[in-house]
């Protein structure tokens, strides 16, 4: 098989013209273009360089440059970035080929030979070292058959895959197979050794006039003996043209046809289909995805290569974003050593001690997989310590018998002796509160705290007063409003309190945490589990606890919130529209009206289709994570503009309808009489 690599490179840059071919300083010839030339020349495995420029006459000079020192070279459409690149392989007969751009100066050819070998050894369409990103920005190589760029080039349409030569491969990884080299060495995605910017052009200067030839490591070296070059460019945030554009994109038709199948396959031996009823089609409109392939920061993709800025967030667990690369490191090295084991580690003890610091009323830790785990498992603990069965609740605390027993939608299998044991009430309604733990002997209250903090005061002195152990379920809360929980902020401390979610960023992990009084007798109650002490999800909730102290992450997400909603509201009453609110400071609800024409689920429903339809995953809050830039918050008010504006339409033609339906039936009555 022929191995070509194929370098973009043209001389029109809007941000900096010329630079493929700007003079680096170690020699007259030094420039981006020839340091990638002879990098290529000693790439193991590759059999041939082209370079791919365009017909403007401005490219002249790569052409000429390209007869100068005997490279292959083709012109094509400027802008169609993916059909020139097409071409070119074309041209060169390539049966496997490489794609490398111009303003990388410092590819290493180890790095290359090792992504055509993963490649090949794993039968893959495409592998690469930039999905996810955790090499250097500047190091970035793409290695894929000829067969799917071919397939590519006839099938994408959008001006973001025509722009950009593989997203349409990245963007529909059900059809295409891939592989992915990660950086060994941990922290490197924050570097950007690329050139675009005049900031660029002095730091890649820098590096070439004291780096002949330099491999990764040897630029790595370089730049921690003289750190504060990484100032001079680090302003720059990868891939922020190409995701600037995407902004700007129209919206594309979007089709759910392999969804469909999929979930007709499914539903043959998974009951709904899925694992999560609120991650089934049960919980979206019929025009909507079922099934996804991958996500990235804060996008997600589905199997028909739709991409969506993800507000729904895995049901709140990703809150640093998907393939956050500090937790996936930590992920690797646990892996490394291994999961799940004989005896207990010493991650047990590292991410205890994290909580207990952290959390006001956590003195003691158990760990466990899932919400209804542990929010299971204090139930037990608070009817073994009181002696008493009642429990009293407010809100959705999973899906054991005792937490479900009052939903009369949802307890078919549940006892009739166990429904009597839990009491339902509205939270906030301390009235009822009072009432119930002033006539009966309750173990527990267990509620979301995630409001009002009067009502958890009030709610405090009356579990004080009666003996019931005060349980805050912040399996939501926890993390997310603030490290250490609503407690935290509310000043409220509860006996026990549950905590998963937002935990490990998605990997599956919950905990059990409470004062040392209540939970010493966590011995004597049965709450045990191989999975419990599994560590990757340790591991991981170690790395994501500590990047959310370490970034302020709830902070952030707290100040995304309050921008998106004074926007989003803002929106709304420019369209004359009064049809939702959006309630919370540190987690948003969002909750719609009824009307004269539609009912709140009509809404919702409409809502959820055209947010969709514009490109952004809702249900009915929004979820943000750390990831979620600045471009994705502009995405997301662009969805909804659009949502709005289809709103209107909607709600002008169903009055228009029911008005001229109104009429006739006047009128007939009046024939009548």
């Amino acid at each position: 098989m022929k191995t070509v690599a194929i370098i973009i490179a043209r001389m029109g840059s809007t941000r900096l013209p010329g630079k493929v071919l700007m003079p680096l300083g170690f020699d007259e010839n030094d420039c981006s273009l020839m340091r990638i030339k002879e990098a290529m020349e000693i790439v193991p495995g590759l059999d041939e360089t082209w370079v791919a420029t365009s017909t403007l006459p401005a490219d002249d000079k790569i052409v000429a440059w390209c007869n100068d020192w005997g490279v292959n070279v083709f012109r094509g459409d400027e802008t169609d970035v993916l059909s020139r690149f097409a071409g070119a392989a074309a041209a060169a007969e390539a049966d496997v080929v490489i794609r490398v751009t111009g303003d990388c100066p410092f590819h290493d050819p180890q790095i290359i030979g090792e992504i055509i070998a993963l490649r090949a050894a794993t039968g893959a369409d495409y592998a690469s070292n930039v999905d996810p990103g955790t090499w250097p920005d500047g190091m970035d190589c793409e290695v894929f058959t000829r067969a799917a760029l071919v397939a590519t080039d006839v099938e994408a349409v959008r001006p973001s895959d025509r722009g950009c030569v593989t997203q349409y491969i990245l963007r529909n990884r059900h059809r295409f197979k891939t592989a992915s080299l990660p950086c060994p060495i941990p922290g490197l995605h924050k570097e950007r050794w690329v050139l675009d910017t005049v900031n660029d052009y002095r730091f890649c200067q820098e590096i070439a006039k004291n780096n002949p030839h330099p491999s990764y490591l040897d630029i790595l070296s370089f730049l921690n003996k003289n750190p504060q070059l990484r100032a001079l460019n680090a302003i720059h945030p990868r891939n922020e043209r190409f995701l600037a554009d995407l902004v700007q994109e129209e919206p594309v038709k979007r089709s759910y046809d392999t969804s469909r199948r999929m979930r007709q396959a499914a539903e043959k031996i998974i009951p709904l289909a899925a694992q999560t009823f609120s991650k089934s089609h049960l919980q979206y409109p019929t025009e909507s995805p079922l099934f996804v392939t991958h996500g990235d920061g804060g996008l997600v993709y589905d199997v028909d290569g739709n991409d969506y800025v993800d507000l729904v967030g895995g049901l709140l667990p990703n809150i640093l974003g998907y393939r956050d690369p500090d937790v996936d490191d930590a992920i690797r090295r646990q892996l490394d050593r291994g999961i799940s084991f004989s005896l207990s580690t010493g991650l047990e003890y590292e991410l205890a001690q994290r909580l207990t610091r952290l959390i006001p009323c956590a003195e003691m830790v158990r760990f466990g997989k899932s919400g209804t785990d542990v929010t299971t498992a204090a139930v037990r603990l608070a009817r073994y310590i009181t002696g008493r069965n009642w429990i009293l609740s407010a809100g959705y605390h999973g899906w054991a018998d005792w937490a479900i027993a009052r939903d009369d939608a949802r307890n078919t299998g549940v006892p009739e002796t166990v429904k009597y044991l839990t009491t339902a009430f509205i939270y906030g309604d301390i009235g009822r509160v009072r009432q119930e733990l002033t006539t009966k002997g309750y173990a527990c209250v267990m509620v979301e705290p995630e409001t009002d903090p009067a009502f958890l005061k009030q709610l405090r002195t009356l579990c004080n007063a009666t003996g019931t152990l005060l349980v805050f379920d912040e399996i939501i809360t926890g993390f997310r409003f603030a490290l250490g929980g609503a407690q935290s902020i509310y000043g409220v401390t509860p006996d026990l309190a549950t905590f998963g979610k937002s935990m490990a960023n998605g990997m599956p992990i919950s905990a059990l945490v409470g004062k040392r009084q209540h939970m010493k007798h966590m011995t004597e109650i049965c709450f045990s589990g191989t999975f419990f002490g599994e560590t990757l999800s340790l591991a991981a909730a170690i790395a994501t606890i500590d990047k959310l102290e370490r970034e302020d992450v709830p902070r952030q997400l707290q100040q995304k919130g309050d921008l998106l909603r004074t926007e989003v509201l803002a929106l709304q009453k420019a369209h004359g529209l009064s049809v939702l609110r959006i309630d919370g400071d540190y987690f948003q609800r969002i909750t719609f009206y009824d009307g004269a024409f539609y009912t709140k689920e009509d809404m919702k429903t409409l809502f959820m289709q055209e947010m969709i339809k514009n490109g952004v995953l809702i249900i009915a809050s929004h979820n943000f994570c750390f990831a979620h830039t600045k471009d994705d918050m502009e995405r997301i008010l662009k969805a909804y503009q659009a949502t709005f504006v289809a709103i209107k339409q909607a709600l002008e033609a169903t009055a228009v309808r029911n008005s001229v339906i109104g009429r006739s039936v006047a009128a007939s009555a009046n024939v009548r009489a």
